[in-house]
């Protein structure tokens, strides 16, 4: 179902992601964006989600420009090393591998994007600055509430956990307060990485709610 290929961003970078394609005619595509744990197997497992649901979706590994195919797992050794690739993001760079993915996507038919962790906050970003996107999910992004300024220019939907250690309610609020357009849900007793069934933050009661409101949110806003 899927396959390593090969991007080129706007500056000639060349950078790997990973592609899963639908077994039909697919309804659309899906650009994914990973936490800080590269295109790993979860990243990949969800982009096989989503062809079965029908879309051709793109992983870009955004940090190749830093350590090539990087992948990592979630014990504390591997998260406390992943978070050195989020020290000081380099989110323009990002942006224009993100970029790369929307446009190797777009022949496919309406483009959407869907981010977790880092990868949420780099989501909402995309639906404020990047071109060719028909909708956005963003899940557990911290950054969010600092670019929350910045008007999506297409719908966009929020998943935030409730006990989420990083992301402080007060957060979610700011965001609420600054876009009541963007659609924000918040998962009781979830916490940071919920949605990820690798991760001891596993909470499959609110995974199970929120995967089917971001099918259903594509569904609706991804259409030809």
């Amino acid at each position: 179902m899927g396959q390593n290929i090969k991007l080129k961003a706007s500056d000639g970078f060349e950078l790997g992601a990973y592609r899963a394609d639908p077994a039909g005619a697919p309804k659309g595509a899906v650009v994914v964006i990973q936490e800080i744990f590269g295109v790993n197997h979860h990243i990949r497992s969800v982009c096989d989600r989503l062809a079965k649901e029908g879309y051709v979706a793109v992983a870009p590994s955004i940090f190749d420009r830093i350590t090539p195919n990087f992948q990592s797992g979630y014990s504390p050794d591997e998260i406390a090393e992943a978070r050195k690739f989020v020290a000081d993001p380099d989110w323009a760079a990002m942006l224009r591998d993100t970029q790369a993915a929307i446009d190797a996507a777009k022949p496919v038919g309406p483009v959407g994007i869907i981010g977790f962790c880092l990868g949420g906050s780099v989501a909402y970003a995309a639906a404020t600055k990047l071109a060719g996107l028909s909708a956005a999910v963003g899940y557990y992004g911290g950054a969010i509430v600092r670019f929350a300024n910045d008007k999506p220019a297409v719908p966009t939907q929020l998943h935030f956990g409730e006990k989420d250690a990083g992301i402080p309610l007060s957060d979610v609020e700011t965001i609420k307060s600054k876009r009541p357009e963007v659609e924000v849900f918040i998962y009781p007793g979830a916490q940071h990485g919920f949605h990820c069934d690798e991760r001891a933050s596993y909470d499959k009661a609110s995974a199970d709610i929120a995967w089917p409101r971001s099918m259903e949110f594509f569904a609706k806003h991804l259409k030809r």
